[in-house]
């Protein structure tokens, strides 16, 4: 076993690590953590428009009058509507870290590469012009404005590296000279990507952004929104973290943002009083796979708390009840530990998967509702993640789903604690027989004496 899992590790890290140190990857990930404040402040808009309270209903509409939740929909429209915007620009930023180059003029490349690669919207009115439609810049613009924003950097960085760059004489005031050295690395990006949208509208999609749309956004939503891989990705992240790589990351840089274009799809169906259409999203991942953390932990610190007979256990449940609550259970990972135990890594690794087929289910049958699109911290608390998400029925589904986490984990749990309360008897016996010895050579020399 020792050696399998040698070879197991001696394989995967270096893959795991290539993808965590990924610089696009990271940017990506960055980016998202970034604008998660945004959006998770936006969507709670949705929430305040859709609380399925009759009362408050009654009230809101007493007090505003027919169509009130209207009062709710900028916030939402400026942040997971137009959720890409931010995106781009916080890839923007990330890269040019990296590469150590001028922020703002990565930034405002990659925008313009962005917004020029985004189709435009001829109004009938003559007089209102043309204009850029929310859906554009939201979860349907995503790919696109990823993959734009990492071009266009790309662009920058290959530009200043060759020397491209207009020097103005030392006696010009540093911003001047600055925005000036910016002009020729911005031009070549502006007109590469002008050269790319023209290209397009000679094609049958007409624009770049219903290519990628359609043949890269769609195929990867869909598949990110299967159960089959949903399963699979849950399994992948269980078995980085049985090697004390952080699979949570790993996996969400590559899978945050198709889920979070998931979850901007319902939250606009929601808005627009339309059908919820996906089950799989960032919040059915947060709320419903991870109830407790990676490894679906929250009824094994119930079980550490209130069952242990190792003292080592139980201290360790004291200690993570806390973050547990809040879904951070890296105590209970590296203190019990789980890393690398073949005791608690299967239930670790299977548990999830169980928690995935549970929500899936009871969702796809119509005994819970789809999640409503609300964007809400992932440290929020099981059940009241359930129903602020889900409603009551989702609250109930995470009770369910704890006593179900605990009852998995329960006979692994009673081995791992019984071979640790074992081994603290052996100890302490050991301790126990080394101070009567002490006692007795101590005696022995009195009495000589």
């Amino acid at each position: 076993m020792d050696k399998f899992i040698g070879i197991f590790e001696e394989k995967l890290t270096p893959i795991a690590m290539k993808l965590d140190g990924n610089r696009y990857l990271s940017a990506i990930k960055n980016s998202f953590m970034a604008t998660m404040p945004l959006l998770i402040i936006g969507s709670f808009f949705i929430l305040f428009a859709n609380l399925p309270i009759p009362a408050y209903t009654s009230f809101m509409e007493n007090t505003l009058g027919e169509g009130w939740q209207r009062f709710f929909t900028v916030p939402n429209d400026i942040s997971m509507s137009m959720m890409t915007i931010y995106v781009v620009i916080g890839i923007a930023n990330d890269l040019a870290h990296t590469y150590k180059i001028d922020r703002i003029g990565a930034i405002f490349s990659a925008l313009a590469a962005f917004l020029v690669l985004t189709p435009l919207h001829t109004f009938q009115d003559a007089d209102l012009g043309v204009g850029i439609p929310l859906s554009n810049l939201g979860a349907a613009g995503l790919f696109v404005g990823m993959i734009a924003s990492i071009f266009a950097v790309e662009l920058i960085y290959f530009a200043d590296r060759k020397g491209w760059v207009i020097k103005m004489p030392e006696s010009v005031p540093a911003n001047v000279s600055k925005s000036f050295s910016s002009l020729i690395p911005i031009l070549v990006v502006i007109v590469v990507f002008n050269l790319i949208r023209i290209g397009f509208e000679f094609t049958s999609f007409d624009n770049a952004q219903s290519f990628i749309f359609e043949n890269l956004q769609t195929p990867l939503t869909r598949l990110g929104s299967s159960l089959p891989a949903t399963i699979i990705v849950m399994l992948v992240e269980g078995v980085l973290w049985a090697f004390g790589i952080h699979g949570s990351n790993i996996v969400g840089s590559v899978m945050q943002p198709i889920w979070l274009s998931l979850t901007a799809e319902n939250a606009t169906a929601v808005a627009n009083g339309l059908d919820i259409p996906n089950i799989v999203n960032y919040q059915f991942y947060s709320n419903f796979i991870k109830v407790g953390g990676s490894g679906a932990t929250f009824g094994l610190v119930l079980l550490l708390l209130f069952l242990s007979k190792s003292k080592q256990f139980k201290a360790v449940g004291k200690l993570s009840i806390i973050p547990e609550i809040f879904t951070i259970n890296e105590t209970m990972i590296f203190g019990i530990p789980i890393v690398l135990n073949p005791i608690l890594l299967v239930p670790f690794i299977l548990t999830p998967v169980i928690m995935t087929l549970m929500a899936y289910f009871s969702m796809s049958s119509g005994l819970v509702p789809l999640t409503n699109g609300v964007n809400i911290p992932w440290t929020t608390p099981p059940i009241i993640s359930g129903f602020l998400v889900s409603g009551w029925k989702g609250a109930v589904l995470n009770i369910v789903q704890i006593l179900v986490s605990a009852g998995v984990y329960y006979p692994f749990f009673k081995t791992a604690d019984k071979l640790a309360y074992d081994t603290e008897q052996a100890n302490e016996q050991l301790e126990q027989q080394a101070k009567n010895n002490t006692r007795f050579t101590e005696q022995g020399i009195v009495e000589k004496g």
